[in-house]
């Protein structure tokens, strides 16, 4: 195995220009998992530590471009207001240890279902930029996941950063693991409000081949808090319309059985949570709308 490391992004494009094959490592909380239990064996490993760059995020009027390597640690600590969803994902990943070191950028170049990002970035309609010698351009995270551990990203391309925009109302995210810590996802959930657009996402993990959005149950309770006037009103989701969102989330489902969990418990737990989060977010929705108005 040989190892490749370039000191700048410019390095880094050309090396994996000339080595197509070659595996990004910066964190290395996913890549070296898999060469420790022999799982995988690149012929070349490509460090982009010395790639300052790619740690850096900038937080614009709309959005914040997040470097690819931006450790979860830092998300937590300065991006908690503007990415709500993804910060209280970071909570749950790992240890502190993989926290400092772990970045986004790593979640995506794995693809794994499990990943705690993804239905965060899901719910909160994010972009990935990947970049090769050939240019740069921006792929929708609904299109980025092709298959299981598989993505949109081309042999010759390396993720440089996400874009995600600013939180315009309250987010929420959840997971189920086999112990409070240092866990794989038995399943996880992410749910966004977006008051401006009237709209709400979701993002489910590790209950799939890749993760997904529950289209149906989003296009389901868009039409109810349409139709119920529940963006201007400000009233409580009725039990019903929660159920049937809980529901539609729980069969937009495709799990398996392995040694985490059953299809049926994923599902089932997704519907817990997709209910769960549905009733956090919107509360905390409705607190907001009420201050507003007082403040009016």
């Amino acid at each position: 195995m040989d190892f490749l490391r370039p000191a700048s992004w410019e390095e880094a494009l050309a090396a994996k220009a000339e080595h197509p094959t070659a595996v990004p490592i910066a964190g290395g909380t996913d890549v070296m998992v898999e060469i420790n239990f022999d799982h995988r064996r690149p012929e070349y490993l490509l460090d982009l530590n010395r790639v300052g760059e790619l740690t850096d995020w900038e937080v614009g009027e709309d959005s914040v471009r997040l470097g690819a390597s931006v450790p979860y640690t830092h998300i937590m600590e300065h991006l908690r207001g503007e990415l709500p969803g993804l910060a209280l994902a970071s909570h749950t990943v790992a240890s502190p240890q993989i926290r400092n070191r772990g970045g986004v950028g790593g979640n995506l170049g794995t693809a794994s279902p499990a990943g705690d990002a993804h239905p965060a970035l899901l719910a909160a309609g994010a972009e990935v930029e990947v970049e090769s010698v050939r240019g740069s351009r921006r792929i929708p995270i609904d299109e980025f996941y092709t298959g299981v551990k598989r993505n949109a990203v081309a042999a010759d391309e390396l993720i440089r950063a996400v874009h995600v925009k600013k939180a315009d109302g309250p987010q929420q995210y959840s997971k189920v693991g086999t112990r409070n810590a240092m866990v794989i996802a038995v399943c996880a959930f992410g749910l966004a409000l977006h008051p401006e657009t009237r709209t709400v996402r979701t993002g489910i993990g590790s209950a799939a081949p890749t993760p997904v959005r529950a289209k149906a149950a989003e296009e389901f309770l868009n039409a109810a808090l349409e139709e119920g006037g529940f963006w201007d009103n400000g009233k409580i989701i009725t039990p019903s319309v929660a159920k049937q969102f809980a529901d539609l989330c729980a069969a937009s489902c495709n799990p398996i059985d392995d040694v985490r969990g059953t299809a049926s418990y994923r599902r089932h737990a997704v519907g817990i949570m997709a209910r769960r989060t549905l009733t956090w977010t919107w509360e905390s929705y409705r607190g907001t709308a009420a201050t507003t108005e007082g403040a009016a």
